[in-house]
């Protein structure tokens, strides 16, 4: 006959009050964090657009320059081009105030310099800089020659320098490629309020502008 085993009941573990309470609590913060950091970046998106910047040419006051687009060049794509003067090393300046959000490298450089010309292109906008102008309006400015002169964060004031015309990024001359956006959406450029007359890239377009882009109290 075989002998009774009897075994003792498991003691139950004891919990440490308020545990699961707290991780509860953490975990909801971090869902409210989370939450708040989307509603900063889409809320303002959502808004409607306010009233457009009176942008300036973004180039030194009393300067005419040749505005175009081509095609393939992409919907309201604006090229500047110097109508007098060589265009590399051209200061580039801020069509309004606003507050730099981008500047440094879009894509790749290439090789392209007024020593060299003809040297490889790189990919995008080589060197660049975004402005946020309120209101949902930015601007931008690509394809230039030295890294920019402001840095992300930075304020800046209508017709104050960002950097220097070049043909960096994949840019086939020394000129200027600029936009304007409304939220999303890029859209027709003006300057001193009068549209650019760039619309779409369906054929080739080129108009010619005079910069009042001038310190304050200039003619």
């Amino acid at each position: 006959m075989l002998p009774t085993v009897t075994s003792r009941p498991s003691r139950p573990r004891p919990r440490r009050p308020g545990g699961n309470r707290i991780v509860r609590v953490l975990l909801a913060l971090a869902v409210v964090a989370a939450l708040a950091g989307i509603a900063v970046v889409v809320v303002p998106r959502l808004l409607a657009p306010g009233p457009r910047p009176l942008f300036q040419l973004p180039v030194a006051c009393g300067e005419t320059w040749q505005l175009g687009t081509y095609p393939g060049h992409d919907d309201y794509d604006v090229d500047l081009f110097p109508t007098e003067g060589e265009a590399w090393g051209r200061p580039v300046l801020a069509s309004a105030e606003g507050r730099v959000t981008e500047a440094g490298i879009n894509g790749s450089l290439g090789g392209r310099t007024p020593e060299n010309p003809d040297g490889p292109r790189g990919r995008g906008g080589g060197y660049w800089v975004k402005i946020d102008h309120g209101g949902r309006w930015e601007t931008q400015y690509l394809h230039l020659l030295e890294p920019p002169l402001v840095e992300v964060g930075q304020r800046v004031a209508q017709g104050e320098q960002l950097g220097k015309v070049g043909s960096t990024g994949n840019s086939g001359a020394p000129h200027l490629h600029y936009e304007q956006r409304r939220g999303w959406e890029k859209v027709e450029t003006h300057f001193d309020g009068t549209p650019s007359g760039i619309t779409h890239d369906d054929r080739e377009y080129t108009v010619r502008r005079t910069s009042n882009n001038c310190p304050t109290g200039a003619p």
